[in-house]
């Protein structure tokens, strides 16, 4: 039975946006089969006796923000990715191409979940890692279809959006924003995002992603941006490892 909130828009399958927020994205996660051991954190402002709220350390961000913003901080920077073409286990990141309208916020969180610790916290036998195996092998074009086609991850994301604190949209709903992941994976900082040409390497760091060294690879040019130019706002959210969890998977 087709998902009532899914439509075809323009020929493109179109979801409910989510909300860049903890509940939001752990309830996905739980959809998805990913390990309760992952947990995420409001940054709420990036002076350090803020940031001293937050487990670390954090190792991903998933940042949401205006289309004003991400033009004035990256759009120097898209013309200058390659077209992605590359597939199989050797690559540095596993980087998916979003081809479903409004999955942005689906696809930063999988970006997250699919790359930090290479994919640790993915439950051996789910859907999802069944998916990942089937995904790694592919093309670009290929793997992109794979996702658009997962009537699995569909439902996930869909119930998911469900849960948010704001009122529901539309999938006719026009979206002004953007989801960006960033993840440190062996010792580099990767930027992903599904609607660019690639993954974008942001450099290599000792520290974790809320340091000084860290933002200034992820989120301070979109802080800077918001500082020029007009917008409705934007949000930041840490993932970290909970210590005490003991469900961390072993896949």
């Amino acid at each position: 039975m087709a998902n009532p909130g899914v439509q075809i828009i323009n020929g493109e399958k179109t979801f409910i946006p989510l909300e860049n927020n903890p509940e939001v994205h752990t309830h996905l996660c739980k959809n998805l089969g990913v390990s309760p051991s992952l947990t995420f954190h409001d940054v709420l402002s990036t002076m350090p006796e803020m940031l001293s709220y937050i487990p670390r350390p954090v190792d991903a961000l998933i940042l949401l923000c205006d289309g004003s913003i991400f033009t004035a901080a990256r759009s120097h920077v898209a013309p200058t990715i390659p077209e992605y073409q590359g597939s199989g286990p050797n690559e540095p990141v596993l980087w998916m191409k979003q081809t479903i309208g409004h999955a942005c916020g689906l696809m930063a969180v999988l970006h997250v979940v699919l790359n930090l610790e290479s994919g640790k916290f993915i439950t051996p036998e789910s859907k999802l890692e069944a998916l990942v195996k089937s995904a790694v092998e592919l093309g670009p074009a290929e793997r992109a279809q794979l996702l658009y086609d997962s009537k699995f991850m569909e439902e996930a994301h869909m119930d998911a959006a469900s849960q948010g604190c704001s009122i529901v949209p539309s999938p006719q709903d026009e979206c002004k924003h953007h989801f960006i992941a960033f993840v440190k994976k062996d010792g580099k900082v990767w930027e992903l995002n599904g609607g660019m040409n690639g993954p974008l390497l942001r450099g290599e760091i000792e520290g974790d992603l809320l340091s000084d060294e860290g933002l200034g690879m992820t989120a301070r040019d979109f802080l800077d941006a918001a500082d020029t130019v007009a917008h409705s706002g934007m949000s930041i959210v840490a993932v970290t490892v909970d210590p005490n969890s003991s469900s961390t998977s072993s896949g």
